[in-house]
């Protein structure tokens, strides 16, 4: 996972965050998911899939965070 994470450039992930992580932008769809998720509301297969999708990058740019942060102490 740590050799998968170095080898995508940070800009890539912070422009799929902004994009694909964020979209639809007025609310951000991902907020949508996510509070969905916590109030048991998260039921259907689309939404599932919804969140993975605008979760994903998300998930990849927090990893790669805490790889960076754990490989620099």
């Amino acid at each position: 996972m740590e050799k998968l994470l170095s080898s995508i450039p940070w800009g890539i992930l912070i422009l799929a965050c902004l994009t694909i992580g964020l979209a639809p932008f007025h609310p951000p769809h991902i907020w949508e998911k996510l509070q969905m998720l916590l109030k048991g509301n998260l039921v259907r297969p689309i939404d599932w899939f919804d969140l993975f999708m605008h979760g994903t990058p998300w998930f990849f740019l927090l990893a790669k965070i805490f790889f960076s942060l754990k490989s620099s102490v």
